[in-house]
């Protein structure tokens, strides 16, 4: 695959899959993705701003005011994000507007390429998830604590903190309202889970095009340095492969998670520009 092949597959994707859970609402040559209904949103949104993909015009100052203005009436955070490849001058916009912009790395892995197979710890087990699976709310509340401690040292989070997240996902209707996008194919959940049923490490991809981004790669603090995160994004390509995707690719912030992701086979794809602060992939 030629590499303007690849930025125009990774550009449709991330133009179409977020309308799987928002509506579009144009501002210019801005398009913002607004949460059809309250819940779980899809892993790095809705309810951020994008360019639109056909559209060649530059975004002007007022139109990102207005997407900023829509985002506080929705009582959502400033949230952008492109492709720099595609559109570079909407950075200078940006910044310009008192936003500041962090560049993630993106990573693809070539279609022909085999993964290699990842060995792991005694008992643990790797599943896709199931809607009424009794262990989606603790899997959905393992990026939370993974990415509150940033880095792969092994830290202080584990199993009861875990489990207190997780009955707040309950209680607060996320787990449930996540179910109908396992449900419809639009959200696919792998983990691995220790003998007792833990979840230790979990990451998901939503599927658009023959194509999708694997994100949300974490591993309970407690239980880092096991090999648990390349195990789940290799269940993961393959999983997505399985099901008909060709373009797999990812994002990373850091470059010894990116290590990781090269001795799989990923390669380097481009980049995409966010907002700094905007809250982190997997956690909006």
């Amino acid at each position: 695959m030629s590499e303007s092949s690849l930025r125009d597959r990774i550009e449709r994707y991330y133009a179409t899959v977020p309308l799987l859970f928002a509506e579009a609402e144009e501002f210019g040559p801005l398009r913002l993705f607004v949460r059809k209904e309250p819940g779980a949103p899809y892993y790095g949104g809705p309810n951020h701003a994008r360019p639109t993909s056909a559209s060649s015009a530059v975004a002007t100052a007022a139109d990102i005011a207005r997407v900023r203005a829509r985002q506080r009436e929705l009582g959502v955070p400033d949230a952008f994000e492109w492709l720099a490849e595609v559109t570079p001058s909407l950075r200078i916009r940006i910044e310009e507007a008192g936003l500041p912009v962090a560049e993630r790395p993106l990573m693809v892995l070539d279609p022909d390429h085999r993964l290699p197979s990842q060995p792991l710890p005694e008992g643990v087990t790797i599943r896709a998830l199931a809607a009424d699976d009794p262990a989606l709310p603790a899997v959905l509340a393992l990026p939370g604590l993974a990415f509150a401690a940033e880095g792969t040292a092994v830290g202080s989070a584990g199993r009861t903190e875990l489990a207190t997240a997780a009955e707040k996902l309950v209680t607060d209707g996320t787990a449930a309202t996540t179910r109908p996008a396992l449900r419809a194919g639009h959200k696919t959940l792998v983990a691995a889970f220790a003998p007792d049923g833990t979840p230790l490490a979990a990451g998901h991809y939503h599927p658009a095009n023959a194509t999708t981004e694997i994100g949300g790669i974490c591993t309970l603090p407690t239980a880092r340095r096991q090999g648990l995160s390349a195990a789940v994004t290799t269940a993961l390509a393959t999983h997505a492969r399985d099901h008909g995707i060709r373009t797999v690719f990812l994002a990373y912030a850091e470059d010894e998670v990116a290590r990781i992701y090269a001795r799989l086979g990923f390669r380097p794809a481009g980049t995409t520009l966010l907002i700094a602060n905007q809250p982190a992939r997997g956690q909006l």
